[in-house]
């Protein structure tokens, strides 16, 4: 068999078509997150708080409580920082435990806990050390477990499931040295010989690969007449002759996960092992990250936790001008986002979680805005803490230690979250995803009004159903239940939190008419406006918070859980929010877009190349993108298989 030897060439409009190939056509459940960027705020959906069942509490807490304690007494943190690598005994404690199998059902040898749960684990391990949080992520999260839960075969998932759930380490790989969120021109191809499919091609930061004993691996089938062909999906055993790790990846955080490059050469794989149809490998890598991007704001809020937890100990003990630095209103500010900030990432976390384990809405929408939220302010947090550091910030934990200090590895946990903001969907791209799924209700009854490919027959026909559709839903933008000054009065206790779930309300109308209003001027235009659609989305991953902050105050409150508390951190984290959300209104119209992309122009353009002159370029020789052409691997095997 042989392997096409060249990338596959696709146009813009190709790509699209691909992507949208890959979507969820249809909204089977309620969505709050969709119907919050349509102008309809659905409390109902999110209040009262949904909550884990009692036997899904108790065995979550009581591994939680073992897993607690292997983390503080078998974890050392330092080292793995250090030596780059978790130690073998370290992932052999973890699969003792049962950790490899948090989210694998309990009749494959699992634990079954709930996404509140497996989320609460992630946290914990993520503080110990968060390389150890991504190599528990990356293999259930993304890994082969989860693929195989929602579309494994009864045979698949009694094969493989056992041994996740114990003692295989497994890996999810997509991306490609020249691929990235294009899949489109995917190039790993999975030609079909007999009883087989022959894979060749190279996948690029293989996270958990080079110590994997399973993958999940997109390739490109063919197109045939016996099948449709497409991107596929497949369970891969790592040892199968002709798969190399060329290369483990090191990068500026998160130094102990064991990513890598990794080589198919003519490799053999059982169609049994493919997951799904052909075709249907970007669909299910999608529908995994719904609820697999989850895991990252669990590492957010872990560190959040982490660096309030310092910044209080700390401001107490620094010293300036004659009292704690936390008194003085520069850092106390600093302290104060840090704090409000944690508690809404944990609230958007649990419900998101929580909605998850119920099934009963679809969390695509909410899952996306966690996973972009988190990411971006975990950053802003861990930021603000060097800062509030100083110095201190900057040093690292060994250098501290050394000179006798409190090792606190500040600038560690800075480079750490970095990532988050471009992994499992960078920034840019959860915003053009999110803002799919958000205009989706226009596109179905105004998308061929906007298309240039559709007939006027066809623009006549959407035309009609289109006036139907706006004549009913603009007219609920005017006016809502946030202009009545007693609406949520459940809310006001001691702190008064209706007001701001009455100021989600009349945004969250605010923000459909400001999206009507780019769709009526931009049309077919609309999906180039990157930065608008940004700003749109970014005010409904504040609104969306603000919302949980507010439901997990009153949940709280109900519990006799630091309720005051929670009315309090909900109530500094929506005016903070507010604050943000006014700046994103003004910036849908008024912004620097139009000059930004005269200056790209320019640039590309080589038109301000003399502004370059007066530097060094340190960077090495050699080409931008690594060569991937298919072919036997001329590097030694890194494969590191860890018992």
């Amino acid at each position: 068999m042989s392997a096409p030897s060249s990338k596959p060439t696709v146009t813009e409009r190709e790509a699209r078509q691909v992507a949208e190939a890959a979507r969820e056509q249809d909204w089977r459940k309620p969505s709050f997150a969709k119907e919050l960027f349509l102008g309809r705020f659905r409390l109902d959906l999110i209040h009262p708080h949904p909550l884990p069942a009692a036997e899904d509490s108790r065995r979550g807490e009581e591994f939680l409580a073992k897993l607690r304690v292997f983390c503080e007494t078998q974890i050392d943190a330092a080292r793995i920082e250090r030596e780059a690598r978790i130690p073998d005994e370290v992932i052999a404690g973890l699969k003792e435990l049962g950790a490899l199998g948090m989210k694998i059902d309990t009749k494959y040898g699992g634990l079954g806990l709930t996404q509140v749960y497996y989320n609460k684990a992630l946290a914990l391990a993520g503080s110990a050390c968060p390389a150890v949080g991504v190599l528990l992520s990356a293999h259930q999260s993304i890994g082969v477990p989860q693929p195989l839960k929602l579309f494994g075969t009864d045979e698949q998932k009694a094969e493989f499931l056992p041994r996740c759930a114990r003692t295989d380490i497994s890996a999810f790989l997509l991306t490609e040295p020249d691929v990235g969120s294009d899949p489109a021109r995917l190039a790993t191809s999975a030609v079909p010989d007999g009883d087989a499919y022959v894979l060749d091609g190279v996948k690029l930061w293989t996270t958990n690969g080079v110590i994997a004993d399973l993958l999940v691996v997109m390739a490109r089938v063919p197109k045939s007449a016996e099948g449709k062909g497409g991107i596929t999906a497949f369970v891969v055993e790592t040892d199968s002759p002709g798969i190399t790790v060329e290369n483990r990846n090191a990068f500026m955080g998160l130094r102990g996960i064991e990513n890598g490059v990794t080589r198919f050469h003519q490799v053999r794989v059982p169609a049994a092992n493919r997951i799904g149809p052909e075709g249907a490998g970007l669909k299910i890598a999608l529908t995994t990250l719904n609820t697999g991007r989850l895991s990252l704001p669990a590492s957010c809020v872990a560190a959040g936790k982490w660096c309030l937890k310092i910044a209080r100990e700390w401001s107490a003990a620094r010293e300036q001008w004659g009292r704690p630095i936390a008194e003085h209103e520069a850092v106390g500010a600093k302290i104060s986002f840090i704090a409000a900030t944690t508690f809404a990432l944990e609230a958007v976390l649990d419900l998101s979680s929580q909605m998850a384990d119920e099934d009963r809405n679809d969390i695509r929408i909410e899952g996306a805005l966690a996973k972009l939220f988190a990411s971006e302010m975990g950053w802003l947090m861990a930021d603000e803490l060097v800062q509030i550091r100083g110095g201190r910030g900057f040093e690292t934990a060994e250098s501290l230690a050394a000179r006798g200090e409190k090792a606190v590895p500040a600038e560690q946990v800075l480079r750490d979250l970095r990532i988050n903001r471009i992994f499992e969907g960078s920034t840019e791209i959860m915003h053009l995803l999110i803002a799919r799924e958000a205009v989706d209700a226009h596109l179905k009854v105004a998308g061929d009004l906007i298309d240039p490919d559709k007939s006027l027959q066809d623009k006549a026909k959407a035309g009609a159903g289109a006036g139907v559709f706006y004549a009913k839903w603009l007219p609920k933008l005017v006016a809502g239940s946030g202009q009545l000054p007693g609406t949520y009065g459940e809310f006001r206790h001691g702190v008064d939190l209706s007001r701001h779930l009455r100021y989600v309300e009349r945004n969250a109308r605010k923000l459909a008419r400001s999206t009507f209003y780019a769709m009526s001027r931009w049309q077919g235009r609309m999906e180039t406006k990157q930065g608008f659609l940004g700003r749109i989305v970014d005010i409904g991953a504040e609104l969306f918070a603000m919302s949980a902050a507010c439901v997990r105050a009153e949940l709280l409150r109900t519990q006799g859980d630091h309720g005051r508390e929670a009315y309090q951190l909900a109530d500094a984290f929506c005016e903070q929010s507010r604050i943000r959300v006014e700046e994103l209104f003004g910036r849908l119209w008024t912004n620097t877009d139009a000059i930004d992309h005269k200056v790209v122009e320019g640039v590309m353009g080589g038109a301000y190349e003399w502004l370059e002159q007066g530097i060094v370029d340190p960077s090495g020789d050699g080409p931008w993108i690594a060569d991937t052409t298919p072919g036997p691997s001329k590097a030694d095997n890194l494969h590191r298989p860890v018992d």
